[in-house]
């Protein structure tokens, strides 16, 4: 190309005098980028971690033991600072590793560490850092540690569960591991590890449950000591017999664990039987109430996540619980008084079965004032306040009737369910609407009552109506409504089925009387509080908050209340009105009357007391016919004498109060002709002494009208002795009225209970009287009765 022909447009000639720059380096990738970050990120970090894990073991001493060794008491106190008990006298021998035997010792590392001889398991990093993010994130204590770790963690440090001390713990036993052999340091654990019943150490726990030295333990029984290590109340079956399931379980996976390390063949395991335990035999110290109300103490302290057993067991705590010793003593009183007093063992056989449980709380504030947990702590271990494995029979029925206030449920025939709700009574009739298994429970005595209200059939718990108003509200919704009045969820036989309203439930005494707390709290539920403080060293450890919720409508709550008043004015209750002040309440009875119940309150107090059946020398439970020289033993009867007695001693020198009821739609109480007649033979509607509030309000047509009886001539008076019997408002005129829509024939029928239990729960009345329905010159006054010695 000449110099003279023109260049292409847009481009400019190049001067040949000036360089040529030189070529760009093409940049680098941002990936690459981000990998030189990260590499040099982690080359950072391993350096810090690995001189942070030098000054740690360098600055980390291994630590005189601690003061566990010697170990401080508990101190528990009443509400106004007087001393129930002290305990924390340790329970330790130590003993060389050679005189365990080698199941016993295979047990242990099944259990806790089956990796401890190898050389990897001095710590456990993996656990340890989920031990700590739980710990850091409020998701629980989780034990992350090895033998190693756990013995350091016993005998150098202490039960805490901080970060800080996993990281003492991990550097320790690093240096320990190096400082002692494998044997030493197992030796050191079996010797310092927390078993329960206050034994510490492999020798001291082979004492408390088998009675035996360590050396002559077995393989069944080091395995089931073995199990111990990971919760000890827990799987103690002499204190939790409900837990035998989880304790079973326990012992087959350590058993289980041996077969897989080869330390005992399939056919051993095959013939390895459960060895249970002895019954325990705790320090005389605790005798008569004193331990129970420790147990219930501690049980709450743990359960709450206040402080752990091990910790707890190793003392120097002062505990302030809610208790107050002027109701305590009444309750003790009471039982003695309405039943130990009566028990003669000597010529009735099945006295020897008896025992008694009680609770009472404030229902304002949800505090535990009393606890009756046996006769004697150290000849009853297990504490009745708190086991769950009883039947609570018909004071379940409450919660069913609340469940259907609360729900606006409607029977089969689309009638809403209200206290005037008519059912079907007849005994062994099937419930409709559901869809599971046949199902038609019988009332008690097999006794039929035919058309009758959802109040009267609680007055006499008859069983017939509540199966089916379960299924009417839906037994699901009937679970959930219990547990939101504060049934535990974990109940055992809690289940959603029809069956549910006859209390198949075993929820403890304690359950009880929160649930039945929340009906006298107008259905504001805050759960029990045992403890009011706790200090440590001067320092005051943080307790749950005492908050409460709406656990169901005032409504659904207050008319709920307003028929267990009536259960006790007129129903299977009545011998609760000793108690001389008004009360709501329902009677209950286990399966075979092996338990019968009374569960009620006042506006002041809720109190659930429960007698049952146990056969001391095996644990079986045992049925109460003829204890107490009674032919049959139900919740209306001694049950409720201690109610009375205790309520009416406990709240001495305060004023009576009415319950302020707050009545949902169709509760008012009307005239029902088929209602039971008092224990005296007179009509009980008919007007009382004095004056009854919470029953006023507009009367309202009753939707099944009912032919009027021929009236009785009443007997001579003879009332239930009480200190004030409030007033029911007066039952109209009966009129003449059209034939109703179900007729009833009032002679066919009986109003009341038996004189017994029902299969489901609760006691039943004393029968009524009827009249042959001719003319009233035909009525004749029957022959006078006496009044039962036990109202049932």
């Amino acid at each position: 190309m000449s110099d003279d022909q023109p260049h292409r447009p847009g481009w400019a000639p190049r001067d040949p005098t000036v360089p040529t720059p030189p070529p760009k380096r093409p940049r680098r990738s941002r990936p690459r980028r981000i990998l030189r970050a990260l590499l040099g990120t982690f080359l950072f970090t391993t350096l810090l971690l690995l001189g942070g894990l030098v000054a740690g073991y360098l600055l980390v001493d291994i630590p005189p033991a601690n003061s566990a060794a010697i170990a401080q008491s508990n101190v528990y106190l009443y509400k106004d600072g007087t001393q129930i008990a002290r305990d924390g006298e340790v329970n330790r021998e130590n003993v060389r590793l050679m005189h365990v035997p080698a199941t016993v010792r295979h047990a242990v590392l099944a259990a806790e560490d089956r990796d401890f001889y190898s050389d990897r398991a001095v710590v456990d990093p993996k656990a340890m850092v989920r031990a700590a993010w739980n710990t850091l994130t409020g998701k629980g204590r989780q034990s992350g540690s090895t033998i190693t770790q756990q013995y350091v963690k016993n005998y150098y440090l202490g039960q805490e569960q901080t970060v800080t001390r996993k990281v003492k713990e991990f550097f320790i036993a690093i240096k320990l591991n190096r400082e002692k052999s494998k044997d030493e340091i197992f030796e050191g654990y079996l010797n310092t590890s927390y078993f329960g019943r206050n034994a510490y150490g492999i020798q001291a726990a082979a004492r408390a449950y088998y009675g035996k030295d360590a050396a002559h333990l077995d393989t069944a029984e080091g395995a089931y000591l073995a199990s111990l290590l990971k919760a000890p109340s827990a799987y103690d079956l002499a204190t939790h017999p409900e837990n035998r399931t989880k304790a079973l379980g326990r012992w087959s996976y350590v058993l289980d664990g041996m077969v897989k390390e080869k330390w005992l063949s399939p056919a051993e395991r095959t013939d390895t039987a459960f060895p249970s335990p002895q019954t325990a035999r705790p320090a005389t110290g605790l005798s008569g109430q004193r331990g129970y109300l420790v147990q219930a103490v501690e049980e709450y302290l743990t359960g709450n996540d206040i402080v752990d057993e091990k910790t707890l067991a190793g003392g120097g705590f002062r505990i302030t619980t809610t208790l107050e010793k002027e109701k305590q003593d009444a309750f003790v009183t009471a039982v003695e008084d309405q039943v130990m007093s009566k028990l003669d063992p000597a010529r009735n056989p099945t006295d020897r079965f008896v025992r008694v449980g009680g609770a009472a709380i404030d229902p304002s504030t949800g505090r535990v004032l009393a606890l009756y947990g046996g006769i004697d702590y150290t000849r009853q271990y297990v504490n009745n306040a708190t086991r769950r494995d009883y039947q609570v029979g018909s004071t379940f029925k409450p919660f069913v009737l609340t469940a259907a206030l609360q729900h606006g449920s409607l029977t089969q025939e689309g009638e809403r369910i209200t206290p005037n709700t008519y059912y079907d009574g007849t005994d062994k009739r099937p419930v409709q609407g559901w869809d599971g298994d046949h199902y038609a429970p019988g009332n008690e005595d097999d006794e039929s009552f035919g058309d009758i209200t959802v109040r009267s059939a609680t007055d006499s718990s008859v069983n017939a109506v509540y199966a089916q108003m379960a299924v009417d509200v839906g037994p699901a919704r009937v679970r959930e409504t219990a547990v939101a009045l504060g049934v535990p969820k974990s109940t055992p036989d809690l289940n959603a089925s029809p069956s549910i309203a006859l209390g198949p439930a075993t929820a403890s005494v304690l359950d009880m009387a929160e649930a039945y707390a929340t009906l006298a709290n107008h259905g504001r539920h805050g759960t029990y509080s045992l403890v009011a403080r706790v200090t440590k060293d001067g320092q005051d450890l943080e307790l749950p908050e005492a908050g409460s919720r709406q656990a169901v409508s005032r409504e659904a709550a207050d008319t709920t209340t307003s028929v267990l008043r009536s259960v006790v004015e007129f129903g299977s209750g009545t011998a609760a009105l000793t108690a001389g002040r008004p009360a709501a309440g329902k009677t209950g009875t286990a399966e075979d009357d092996k338990a019968a119940w009374f569960a009620g309150y006042t506006p002041d107090l809720a109190t659930v007391v429960t007698m049952m059946g146990q056969d001391p020398e095996t644990g079986e439970q045992k049925s109460l016919y003829g204890a107490l020289g009674l032919p049959r033993i139900n919740g209306g009867g001694p049950p409720a004498g201690i109610w009375g007695q205790f309520t009416r001693d406990a709240l001495a020198g305060t004023e009576p109060r009415e319950f302020e009821l707050e009545l949902g739609d169709g509760a008012e109480e009307s005239w029902d002709p088929t209602e039971p007649l008092r224990p005296d033979g007179s009509d009980a509607s008919e007007e009382w002494e004095e004056s009854e509030e919470g029953m006023e309000g507009p009367q309202r047509t009753q939707e099944h009208p009912r032919t009027p009886p021929v009236p009785l001539t009443p007997l001579t008076p003879q009332t239930p002795q009480t200190a004030h019997t409030p007033q029911r408002p007066a039952r109209p005129e009966p009129q003449p009225e059209p034939e109703p829509e179900r007729p009833r024939t009032p002679e066919g029928t009986n109003g009341g209970g038996g004189t017994g239990t029902d299969a489901g729960g609760g006691g039943g009345g004393t029968p009524p009287l009827t009249a042959p329905a001719s003319t009233p010159e035909a009525a004749t006054p029957p022959p006078p009765l006496s009044p039962p010695a036990s109202p049932s």
